[in-house]
């Protein structure tokens, strides 16, 4: 009976601990900090996460200013978080919601092939939506804003997400 015991112990063990996600597994879900001070007014950084790609945009001033002209513009009113003077920082999933496209960042305030009204922000090339610096839609087939993901300010140079 013992011998029995530690023979079902000796193969339940590696058996059980197979089950167990992989370190590789459990890093996909992590949360993942990024340090804001490597930002220039105007730049975006791409962080993966979750095997996503995460914009994180430094707003200038000018962009920040150019965003209440917009508002009759955006079509999408939901999940509206607006960079401010205090909070410079925009975070948004670098997936297009029309096909999941990848949308291209032009933070330059002047006329485009594509809007001649370019105010600054995300234009996805596939299929033609528009999104204004902060992932707000304004134009073309994509039915929702940039999504938000989770993410927190750990202090004035630091932010986690996820």
């Amino acid at each position: 009976g013992l011998m029995g015991a530690v023979t079902v112990a000796a193969f339940a063990v590696p058996f059980l601990s197979a089950w167990k996600p992989s370190e590789k597994a459990k890093a996909l879900g992590a949360s993942v900090k990024f340090d804001l001070s490597k930002l220039q007014p105007g730049a975006m950084a791409i962080v993966e996460w979750r095997r996503t790609p995460i914009f994180v945009v430094h707003q200038t001033q000018e962009a920040i200013d150019n965003l209440p002209k917009l508002n009759d513009k955006v079509t999408d009113q939901a999940n509206e978080i607006l960079p401010s003077n205090e909070k410079k920082f925009t975070v948004l999933k670098g997936v297009c919601t029309h096909l999941s496209c990848a949308p291209k960042y032009h933070p330059e305030i002047e006329p485009k092939a594509w809007d001649q009204e370019w105010l600054g922000g995300f234009f996805c090339p596939c299929h033609g939506s528009h999104y204004d610096t902060s992932g707000r839609i304004r134009k073309g087939p994509a039915p929702t804003n940039l999504e938000i993901p989770k993410y927190e300010f750990v202090n004035n140079n630091t932010i986690k997400i996820g």
